[in-house]
């Protein structure tokens, strides 16, 4: 896949990151590729179990064991964060220049502490600043989140769902970061409030010119968010681009798949087709193109073969033999 290098701030190559058990290698990442320009909203979307938060902690040099990212590069800027000492990149980069809310965050809060308190910490372990200053500024992140900066001497019990998933959003921007990761952040909120999430993520994006990174398994999600899209099936992206190109003319077998499960409420009325089968065990992935068990177009090269990028668009390619005449 090719881009123009020149608009590239942020890029991930060949990335594989294995989780390692007696019972063998789980290769949870297995060599997916992307890149960001400035002010791109990434949405990685895919089954559970598919790589995408696992895609995020390892960026975020996070990866818990028996987990470890065993090659590729993550460059931001052109510099490759994989060969950085953890005391520089826990200094220099995670969350001062990338930066992540967790999925599960709204349980993230420690209860004991105000939600206030624990923002100031955040900016105090990663920059050199006065208490003062700490929390003037977690006062002015409280009130950019849209939330009345006085809330911030409520305890976490005190907030919403909704509140609490802000406050987790205002953490994730105390050191100004250039690049925000967000995984699952609209899980157990209802519709109103996912909506007001998804509309306070969208603007920040635009305000403080972020790139995201949103990890979602709800397509709606994504669409509503992101201007570039990659689905993930079985550790690998199998289709990656502009994110209106892919909803309406999906060129994957799987991607396909999951529009059709997926309802429309403004398209002609259809019945939902679900996508036959259980994803791979990673332990064990099947040869050639990991989706061919359960792909309705599999032919023999499909079983033999990884396949390949097709160019299926501007800066969009698809991994499918069906693509490729070669």
């Amino acid at each position: 896949m090719t881009e123009n290098p020149g608009s590239v701030f942020f890029e991930v190559n060949n990335l594989r990151t294995y989780f390692f058990t007696r019972e063998g290698a789980t290769k949870a990442v297995d060599g997916i590729s992307f890149k960001l320009r400035e002010g791109d909203a990434l949405g990685l979307v895919g089954e559970s179990g598919c790589g995408k938060s696992t895609t995020a902690l390892a960026i975020m040099g996070l990866v818990p064991r028996p987990g470890r990212t065993v090659s590729g590069s993550i460059c931001l800027e052109g510099i490759d964060l994989l060969q950085l000492k953890e005391q520089e990149f826990r200094r220099n980069y995670r969350w001062k220049r990338i930066s992540m809310v967790f999925q599960g965050s709204m349980n993230a809060l420690n209860p004991v502490f105000k939600v206030g308190d624990q923002i100031t910490e955040a900016i105090k372990l990663h920059e050199r600043v006065s208490d003062q200053q700490a929390k003037s500024r977690a006062r002015e992140l409280i009130e950019l989140i849209g939330i009345d900066a006085d809330r911030a001497d409520n305890y976490p019990h005190e907030l919403s769902g909704g509140m609490k998933q802000r406050m987790m959003i205002a953490m994730a921007l105390a050191c100004n970061p250039e690049l925000v990761i967000a995984d699952e952040p609209t899980t157990a909120l209802d519709v109103i409030v996912q909506a007001q999430v998804l509309r306070l993520l969208g603007d920040l994006r635009q305000k403080l010119r972020l790139s995201m990174i949103l990890i979602s398994h709800d397509l709606s999600v994504v669409a509503e968010t992101c201007n570039k899209v990659a689905i993930m099936y079985a550790g690998k992206i199998v289709e990656i681009g502009d994110a209106v190109q892919v909803y309406t003319k999906p060129s994957h077998p799987y991607t396909q798949g999951l529009m059709s499960a997926f309802p429309n409420l403004v398209s002609e009325k259809k019945e939902l087709v679900s996508i036959p089968g259980q994803p791979p065990d990673l332990r064990s992935p099947p040869s050639g193109c990991r989706f061919h068990p359960r792909c309705p177009y599999v032919f023999d090269r499909c079983r033999k073969e990884e396949p390949t990028y097709t160019r299926t668009g501007e800066g969009n390619y698809a991994a499918c033999w069906m693509l490729n005449s070669g």
